[in-house]
C-alpha cells in the first residue's frame, strides 16, 4: 500500500435519542495534504415529525467553526447511509463530493424510509460518486459495504499515523454489545442474517489486521469515554 494519507480523525455528537440515551454523531478525516473529509453529517437543523425521537444537540456546523472550517472546506461527505440521524445536513456541503454505495444510492430512491430526508441525501449526480463493495477511497481510508440495516450501508477503516488502525462499524454495529459471532435471532428483525454477515465481516478484519480501537456507532457508555472535538485522534 502507499504511504498513508491520514493525519487526524475528529469524533462529533451531535445529538441524541433522549428516551434511549443514544448519541447521534459524525466524524471528520483530515488528510496530510489539507483535504476535509466528513463521515455522515448527523441530524437536520429541524427535525421532521417522522424523526420526533431525536433531538440536536451542538450543531455540526458551528462545531466544525471551532476548528476553523466552514462548509466550503469540506471536499467529501462519506455516505454511510441516508437515515435521518446520519444524512441530515448532506445539503449544506454545497462543494463536497458524496460518496455513497451505488445499492444504497438506488434503493433509497423508492424507499419511504428515505423519503423525509430526500432534499438532503438526492444531490446532484455530478457530485455523487457510487461505489461498490470495499473501496480503498484513498491509502489509509477504507470503504467497507456492510449491508443489513440497510442495503448498501457502508463502515469506514482509518488508519493513523500514532493512534493506528479505527474501525467504525456506524450502524452495521452500532453498540458493542452486538459486537459478536454468537449474536441470537429473536425473529424480530427480517434482515438479521444479514447483519450477522456484516458483523462477522468487520470482526475477523479486526481479528486479522489486530485493530486496537473499534468506535461503535451510537454506544453512549463507550462514547463517554472517547476524546471529541476540539480533541482529536493522530
Amino acid at each position: 500500500m502507499s504511504q498513508n494519507a491520514i493525519k487526524r480523525l475528529y469524533l462529533m455528537q451531535v445529538g441524541s435519542m433522549p428516551e434511549y440515551q443514544i448519541p447521534i454523531v459524525c466524524y471528520l478525516v483530515q488528510t496530510n495534504d489539507g483535504k476535509n473529509i466528513l463521515i455522515d453529517t448527523g441530524l437536520p437543523a429541524v427535525i421532521p415529525e417522522e424523526g420526533s425521537d431525536f433531538e440536536n444537540g451542538q450543531d455540526m456546523i458551528a462545531q466544525l467553526a471551532s476548528i476553523g472550517l466552514t462548509p466550503d472546506d469540506i471536499d467529501t461527505v462519506i455516505s454511510t447511509h441516508y437515515d435521518i440521524d446520519h444524512a441530515g445536513r448532506h445539503a449544506a456541503f454545497t462543494k463536497a463530493q458524496y460518496v455513497v454505495q451505488r445499492v444504497h444510492h438506488a434503493d433509497a430512491a423508492t424507499n419511504p424510509r428515505f423519503a423525509a430526508n430526500r432534499p438532503q441525501w438526492d444531490q446532484p449526480m455530478e457530485r455523487i460518486r457510487l461505489v461498490d463493495g470495499d473501496v480503498e477511497l484513498l491509502p489509509g481510508l477504507e470503504l467497507i459495504e456492510t449491508s443489513g440495516h440497510v442495503p448498501g450501508h457502508q463502515s469506514v477503516l482509518v488508519r493513523l499515523p500514532n493512534t493506528g488502525t479505527v474501525l467504525l462499524p456506524i450502524d452495521a454495529v452500532p453498540f458493542s454489545a452486538g459486537f459478536t459471532r454468537d449474536l441470537q435471532d429473536d425473529g424480530s428483525n427480517p434482515d438479521a442474517q444479514a447483519i450477522h454477515v456484516s458483523t462477522v465481516k468487520l470482526l475477523d478484519r479486526v481479528e486479522r489486521e489486530q485493530i486496537g480501537l473499534v468506535i461503535f456507532g451510537h454506544d453512549a457508555e463507550q462514547w463517554q469515554g472517547l476524546k471529541t472535538l476540539p480533541e482529536f485522534y493522530d
